[in-house]
C-alpha cells in the first residue's frame, strides 16, 4: 500500500482539481502520478484515443496494445500487463461504463505492489473526477432546460396561448396554469443575482411552487415572477412575494413593480403594468410600486369605428410572413437588440423585417408617432370583436383623427396628462414634448432646448413617477403619452 503521506498527498491532489477545468484537472494528476512512480503514463478515452499523457510517453507503445486495449475497454479484462522492449507496461480500465477508458503505465524496471496500488487509486480518482464532471454538466444542462421551458411557458402566456402553454409542458403543467388569474412582479437587481435568487426557489419540477420565475431575454438586469391569485385578490404565493419584498427592503439597488391581477390570457397587459410600475418604483423612497393606471385607449374607442380604421391601416400587411408580424409588435415594446435575442434572430433580420413593414404602410418607425399609431392599431385588432361580428362595409372608414375625438378619448387624454399639470411647473412638460418631437432622443432635445442631457433625463424621470408609465425604456408608455398630447392638441 502506498504510504500515508502519499496518500495524504493524493487527496490534497483531489481537492485541488475539483472545480477546476476539467482538462487541465487530469493533466496535473496524471503528471503528479508520472513524477511520484518515475514513469510515463497516458490516460486512453473511450474512443481509444490518448486524452492526457505526461510529456515523454512514447506514442508507439499504444499501437502494439491495440488488442489489449480493445479487451479491457470492452469489459472483457479488468487489468494487464507486458513488457515492450525495455519497458513494463501496465494497463488498468477505469469504471463500469462501457467502453471503458485506460490507464497506460510505463517503467524502465517493474513496479512495486505499492506503486501499482498508487496507479490504481490515481485512476479510481480519475474516474471520481470524471463523473464529478459529468454530474455537472448534465445538472447545468438541466438548469438550463428548465429555465428554456419556463420562458417558453411565459412568452405562451404573452400571446394569450393558454393551451399551447400547457402543451408544451408534456404532461409536467405547473401549478400557475391552473390558476385563474395571476400577479406579475417585475424585480430590478444585478444581473449575477438572478440565477442565485431562481436556484433558491426551483423545486424538483423546474418551476417555482405555484409560482414561475423567468430571467427577462431582453433586459440583464429584470427577473420576472409570475404569481397566480385566488380570489381576493391575494397571491397564493404569498412566501415568494413577501420574499420579493423583503429583498427590497433590504436592498438598496433592487426594486419592484407590481401589476394588478389579471386573466392568464392577459399575461402580455400585465407585464406592461408591471413594467410601468417598476418605472414609478425606481423613483420613490421605498423602491415598491403597485400598478394603478387608467384602462387602455384601444378599448375606449368605438369598437367597430376602430376596427375598421385599424384593419385599414394594416392592411398593407395583412398578408406578411408571421414572422414580420411578430417582430413588428415585438419592436413596439423592446429595443430591436432585444427583439433580436427574443426571436433568436440577427439584428440585420429585424431590421430587414421592419424596413418592409415601414415601406408597405408608409410609415417612419423611428419616428415615436408613427410607432404610436401602429401600437394602437394592433392592440385594436387585438381586442374582442365589436357586437355584430362584423365591420359595417358600406360606411367608409374612420380616420384615426375622428377617433381620438372622442369624448371617451379625450377624457383620457386629460386623465392622463393631468399629473404633470398638479405635479411639476411647465418644465417637465416642455421637455416631453420636445423629446416626442426629437424622435424620443435625449441628446437632440437637450440641444434643442439648451439644457444637458442630463436635465432631460432628470424631467423623464419626473414624468415616470407622475403619470406611473415607464419613458426611458421602448414600450407602450411612450405611446400613451404621444396619443394624449395629440388628443390634448386638438380638443377644446
Amino acid at each position: 500500500m502506498p504510504t500515508p503521506q502519499v496518500l495524504d498527498e493524493l487527496l490534497r491532489q483531489l481537492r485541488l482539481r475539483v472545480g477546476q477545468d476539467a482538462d487541465f484537472d487530469l493533466q496535473a494528476l496524471i503528471d503528479w502520478l508520472g513524477r511520484q512512480l518515475g514513469a510515463e503514463i497516458a490516460l486512453v478515452d473511450r474512443a481509444g484515443k490518448v486524452e492526457v499523457s505526461t510529456v515523454r510517453f512514447a506514442p508507439d507503445i499504444l499501437p502494439r496494445l491495440q488488442t489489449v486495449l480493445a479487451k479491457l475497454s470492452s469489459g472483457q479484462l479488468a487489468a494487464a500487463a507486458s513488457q515492450m522492449g525495455v519497458f513494463h507496461v501496465r494497463c488498468e480500465a477505469l469504471g463500469r461504463q462501457v467502453p471503458r477508458p485506460v490507464l497506460v503505465v510505463g517503467s524502465p524496471l517493474p513496479l512495486a505492489r505499492e506503486a501499482l496500488a498508487l496507479a490504481s487509486h490515481v485512476g479510481a480518482m480519475v474516474e471520481v473526477l470524471r463523473r464529478v464532471r459529468q454530474a455537472d454538466d448534465l445538472a447545468l444542462r438541466y438548469q438550463q432546460a428548465a429555465a428554456r421551458l419556463r420562458l417558453a411557458i411565459f412568452m405562451a402566456l404573452m400571446t394569450g396561448e393558454l393551451t399551447l402553454a400547457r402543451r408544451m409542458t408534456a404532461g409536467a403543467v405547473p401549478p400557475l396554469l391552473d390558476a385563474e388569474r395571476l400577479r406579475i412582479h417585475l424585480l430590478r437587481c444585478p444581473s449575477s443575482d438572478r440565477g442565485r435568487l431562481i436556484d433558491a426557489h426551483q423545486d424538483a419540477s423546474g418551476y417555482h411552487g405555484r409560482g414561475l420565475m423567468v430571467r427577462c431575454p431582453v433586459y440583464d438586469d429584470h427577473l420576472i415572477c409570475l404569481l397566480p391569485m385566488d380570489h381576493d385578490g391575494d397571491s397564493v404565493d404569498g412566501g415568494l412575494a413577501a420574499f420579493l419584498r423583503a429583498l427590497v427592503r433590504d436592498n438598496l439597488d433592487y426594486a419592484l413593480g407590481i401589476s394588478a391581477p389579471v386573466p392568464l390570457p392577459a399575461t402580455a397587459r400585465a407585464y406592461d403594468q408591471a413594467r410601468h410600475a417598476l418605472a414609478v418604483a425606481c423613483h420613490t423612497p421605498g423602491r415598491v410600486a403597485d400598478h394603478y393606471g387608467q384602462p387602455p385607449l384601444a378599448g375606449l374607442l368605438p369598437g367597430q369605428q376602430a376596427l375598421a380604421w385599424a384593419r385599414a391601416f394594416l392592411e398593407p400587411i395583412r398578408a406578411a410572413p408571421q414572422l414580420t408580424l411578430d417582430i413588428t409588435s415585438l419592436s413596439l415594446s423592446f429595443p430591436r437588440s432585444g427583439v433580436a435575442r427574443l426571436l433568436d434572430v440577427s439584428r440585420n433580420t429585424v431590421a430587414a423585417h421592419l424596413r418592409r413593414v415601414q415601406e408597405a404602410l408608409g410609415l417612419d418607425l423611428q419616428d415615436p408617432r408613427s410607432r404610436a399609431e401602429l401600437a394602437l392599431a394592433l392592440a385594436i385588432t387585438d381586442l374582442p370583436l365589436p357586437d355584430g361580428n362584423a365591420v359595417a362595409e358600406a360606411r367608409p372608414t374612420p380616420s384615426v383623427d375622428s377617433l381620438l375625438s372622442t369624448e371617451a378619448a379625450v377624457t383620457w387624454a386629460h386623465a392622463f396628462l393631468q399629473p404633470l399639470q398638479l405635479g411639476t411647473d411647465r418644465t417637465v412638460h416642455q421637455t416631453l414634448r420636445a423629446w416626442i418631437e426629437a424622435g424620443t432622443d435625449a441628446q437632440r432635445t437637450a440641444r434643442d432646448l439648451g439644457i444637458s442631457r442630463t436635465t432631460v433625463r432628470a424631467h423623464l424621470c419626473t414624468a415616470e413617477q407622475l403619470l406611473k408609465r415607464s419613458l426611458l425604456t421602448p414600450g407602450p408608455g411612450t405611446h400613451e403619452l404621444v396619443h394624449a398630447f395629440r388628443i390634448a392638441d386638438r380638443a377644446p
